[in-house]
């Protein structure tokens, strides 16, 4: 994998934001769990979510992937191909379930089913991506088999191809090395600066913030704090959230 460098981006894309929540609320089981957010994600940016545990952060993300109902309002503008990719916080792999890593990618990629072949421009683009996150040649390993970080690499290798003009995000590096951390990060940015991919993720990782992060929210059931890495991670309220 090519080495970038990382840091925030300059060219940033013209127009409405990517993203838009004007005073989203969100309540479970008679508690609030998101209180009044309003947030623009700018195009063509990678913007981060911290806060504690319990924040409202993921359900924040669900809420925008239209997985979790809110009041407010929630704006998405699209200028390009309109994929929205996704790597969950957290997915189960049934350990006796007979399907490979290529059969999983092959899902969506092709015109027929699975279980009566993998085209031959699946397999090409399976193995692309694979090489990407760090899995060459494991298209035959079995999903079940996997580690946490293995399974974690091929759901970012999933959710990046094709690269999506908008990228959701849960803690994508939990599981995963350091050296891996560090190639996600690469990941990220290359989609950020080849495909004007905007990209919100939530994180605990202060050095991943200072690294990838153009804008930074500090969300404790309201927004207590948005602006750079530098002007957040400072604040003594997201120190608390982060330790």
């Amino acid at each position: 994998m090519s080495k970038r460098k990382h840091g925030a981006a300059k060219a940033r894309l013209d127009g409405p934001p990517a993203i838009e929540l004007e005073r989203v609320t969100i309540a479970r089981e008679g508690r609030t769990v998101v209180d009044g957010v309003s947030l623009a994600v700018e195009p063509g940016t990678i913007h981060l979510v911290i806060g504690p545990n319990g924040a409202g952060k993921s359900t924040l993300l669900s809420a925008v992937l239209g997985q979790t109902p809110f009041r407010g309002q929630i704006r998405t503008s699209f200028r390009g191909n309109g994929v929205v990719g996704y790597v969950p916080q957290t997915f189960v792999a049934d350990r006796t379930l007979p399907i490979t890593i290529a059969e999983f990618l092959a899902l969506g990629r092709q015109r027929w089913p699975v279980c009566l072949g993998i085209s031959r421009g699946a397999r090409a683009r399976i193995g692309e991506i694979l090489e990407r996150v760090g899995l060459a040649g494991m298209e035959r390993r079995r999903i079940g088999e996997l580690s946490g970080g293995e399974l974690r690499r091929v759901l970012i290798g999933n959710a990046i191809d094709p690269a999506p003009e908008l990228l959701l995000c849960d803690e994508p590096a939990t599981g995963l090395d350091p050296d891996a951390v560090l190639e996600l990060d690469e990941t990220l940015v290359g989609l950020r600066a080849d495909s004007g991919t905007t990209v919100l993720m939530v994180s605990h990782d202060r050095a991943q913030i200072r690294r990838i992060a153009d804008r930074v929210t500090l969300l404790h059931v309201k927004v207590q704090r948005t602006g750079t890495a530098d002007e957040v991670l400072g604040d003594a309220a997201s120190e608390r959230a982060l330790s």
